[in-house]
């Protein structure tokens, strides 16, 4: 069973009493008066996706974690550790779902900022700062997506995880493997913006690489937006 309740410190239900979420809320005020769910995860299909005890699927908000079951694709680098660390984490536990603009995916996925029962930071960004994730950011869902550009940079910084040494700055994403030598190149600015360039373009041979790729497709998958737009 979902319950459903009001983002205020007020909020009633199961679980702490009525101050349960105030940490969440004082950590995350974007958070606070939206309405959430309640319920309880009952298995993970991969990084960042997992089914509730009453069957709805959910996909987190604002990142992306390496393949590991899309069909008819390799398992992508670190998948299988990220995979391993959300069903150790969330499979059996009580979750807290907020949604942002949007509601669903279109294979029917709800869209959610998740928080588990207890924890005050959301398990999204957990993912993204354990350098289990990137940052995946599609309008209209774009609450906390300056944030977590920056929590992602700090991961890649520390080498956490999917930037450890295999992916070091300039090097392959984990989802390069459709090609052996990309040439699009990912910059997050000073301002905290994700820009890819093109070669050929005016400032290509000047951009320091962080994150490369096979097609914009793929840049723009990741967050990216092209230079100059």
């Amino acid at each position: 069973m979902i319950a459903l309740l009001a983002g205020c410190g007020g909020a009633s239900g199961a679980g702490n009493g009525p101050d349960k979420l105030q940490a969440v809320f004082d950590r995350y005020p974007e958070l606070k008066g939206r309405t959430y769910t309640q319920t309880e995860v009952k298995r993970v299909v991969d990084g960042d996706t997992f089914e509730t005890k009453n069957g709805d699927k959910v996909r987190l908000i604002g990142m992306n974690t390496p393949e590991t079951v899309k069909p008819n694709s390799p398992v992508e680098r670190y998948g299988k550790e990220a995979s391993n660390y959300s069903k150790k984490t969330l499979t059996g536990k009580t979750v807290y779902l907020f949604a942002d603009a949007g509601d669903t995916d279109k294979y029917g996925r709800l869209l959610r900022y998740v928080f588990l029962e207890g924890e005050a930071e959301m398990y999204n960004e957990t993912l993204l700062r354990e350098g289990y994730a990137n940052t995946m950011t599609i309008p209209p869902n774009v609450m906390f997506a300056k944030s977590f550009v920056q929590v992602e940079r700090e991961a890649r910084n520390k080498g956490k995880g999917l930037w450890g040494k295999e992916s070091e700055p300039g090097k392959a994403s984990p989802s390069e493997a459709a090609c052996k030598n990309p040439q699009i190149k990912g910059n997050i600015n000073a301002k905290n913006e994700k820009i890819y360039h093109l070669p050929g373009s005016g400032s290509y041979e000047q951009t320091k690489a962080e994150m490369m790729f096979c097609t914009e497709e793929e840049a723009g998958n990741a967050g990216f937006r092209k230079a100059g737009q």
